[in-house]
């Protein structure tokens, strides 16, 4: 099965020096980089060092993986961000899991012994309250909703018609995963502090976009794929 790696930039270039030469050749078939914008030198850095980047249209991290998306064409999808968050190693471990038979695996920054370095207290309590309200409304046992690093078989993910271009768009992804009975495991992944640049993430805002898509998807008629 060809591997697909899609990472997300934006301005993240003290984060790509140190994370991108960890990430081995040998683990994907092919690397697509959607940027958002930068201005930082993150474009050039990737450029100079030979990956094929673009630069998104639209704007919103939906619309980012909506683009990435259109270009891949591995089998499957690994969805990681160079900021320092995401652990580099568990790409393969990742792959694995789809590989034995899962449309989705996360890389839970909550189960077994994992830990997240980079929470605090308000980023710790929106990951708990909105997984815990996922898993309550739909009936999943999950144990991280809002985690971006994960793998895909972009055969099922293609299926759920995900349209949000919004930051919502992984959620939107996991209840309708959920909804329609697809394979979801996870891996215990730790959360490292992020290197340099800006976090993105805006707990108000980023919490209104969510709590807004479990919503809409809760009182939304079921349809199945």
């Amino acid at each position: 099965m060809k591997v697909s790696l899609i990472i997300f930039t934006l301005n993240e270039i003290d984060g790509m020096r140190v994370i991108m030469p960890q990430i081995k050749k040998e683990w994907f078939d092919e690397l697509i980089i959607v940027d958002g914008g930068s201005h930082d030198g993150t474009i050039e850095y990737a450029k100079e060092n030979g990956y094929f980047i673009f630069i998104q249209q639209d704007k919103g991290a939906g619309a980012a993986f909506h683009e990435a998306m259109a270009k891949t064409t591995g089998d499957i999808i690994v969805m990681f961000s160079p900021d320092g968050n995401s652990i580099p190693d568990k790409i393969p471990e990742l792959v694995a899991k789809i590989k034995e038979g899962n449309d989705i695996v996360i890389a839970s920054r909550y189960c077994g012994n994992a830990k997240s370095d980079d929470d605090d207290i308000v980023t710790a309590f929106g990951n708990k309250v909105f997984t815990s309200l996922v898993n309550f409304l739909f009936g999943s046992l999950l144990s991280d909703v809002l985690v971006m690093f994960r793998a895909y078989r972009k055969e099922a993910i293609d299926k759920l018609n995900i349209d949000t271009k919004t930051v919502a768009w992984g959620t939107e992804i996991l209840i309708e995963a959920v909804r329609n009975n697809l394979k979801i495991a996870e891996i215990s992944a730790d959360e490292p502090v992020r290197i340099g640049g800006v976090r993105k993430m805006k707990p108000l805002k980023n919490g209104a976009y969510e709590f807004l898509m479990i919503m809409k998807k809760f009182f939304k008629p079921r349809i199945l794929i």
